[in-house]
């Protein structure tokens, strides 16, 4: 792995972060399809806060559509075996799941939810090999791990902060499977910061 691809993947990582951060927020986004909690946020209830909430669920719904993306990127390369492939599309269907549902419940609290971008800025070049490409999504799961984490206490509505939680664990699940494929510890951490 080159040094340059994983410089470039923490810039991108970075430059997420930072859109985010003009908002006052830290988001990514990914997750489980039938997450537990879910019933809150497809109840679409009023909240404390509703512009707050709003913004923080528009936030994770633009970076559910830039996962869905992204894991697209992967899927296309060429360069996943086909037990990898399968999981690159499965979690790609995590994000698309949620991505509809984060879409769902800022209409029914009265937002307009975010549309994908025409195009991302993804390190296609970078890509040579299957690792590249999970190194790659490993970056953009650890990143969205960090986030919800940023994200969860954000919430006015602690039924929508109890959902995002749901949704940190199955980042954190993303991130520990891809580092399990690259071979190296899965769980390397006691505590995300």
């Amino acid at each position: 792995m080159s040094f340059s691809f994983i410089q470039q993947g923490e810039q991108i990582l970075s430059s997420r972060r930072g859109i985010l951060r003009v908002t006052g927020l830290t988001l990514s986004g990914t997750a489980i399809a039938m997450l537990a909690g879910r019933e809150s946020l497809a109840a679409g209830k009023p909240t404390k806060s509703p512009g707050k909430d709003v913004g923080i669920l528009n936030s994770a719904l633009g970076a559910e559509l830039e996962a869905v993306a992204a894991y697209q990127v992967g899927a296309e390369s060429g360069l996943l075996q086909k037990p990898v492939l399968d999981l690159a599309v499965q979690f790609q269907g995590h994000h698309k799941a949620h991505a509809a549902l984060l879409a769902s419940v800022v209409s029914k609290l009265g937002g307009k939810p975010v549309l994908a971008k025409d195009k991302y800025e993804f390190p296609v070049d970078k890509l040579k090999n299957q690792a590249d490409v999970l190194r790659f999504a490993a970056t953009l799961e650890k990143g969205a791990v960090s986030a919800y984490l940023g994200a969860v206490p954000l919430f006015a509505d602690r039924d929508l902060a109890k959902a995002a939680a749901s949704i940190l664990g199955d980042e954190s699940m993303h991130w520990a499977i891809l580092l399990n494929a690259l071979g190296e510890n899965p769980v390397p951490l006691a505590f995300m910061a």
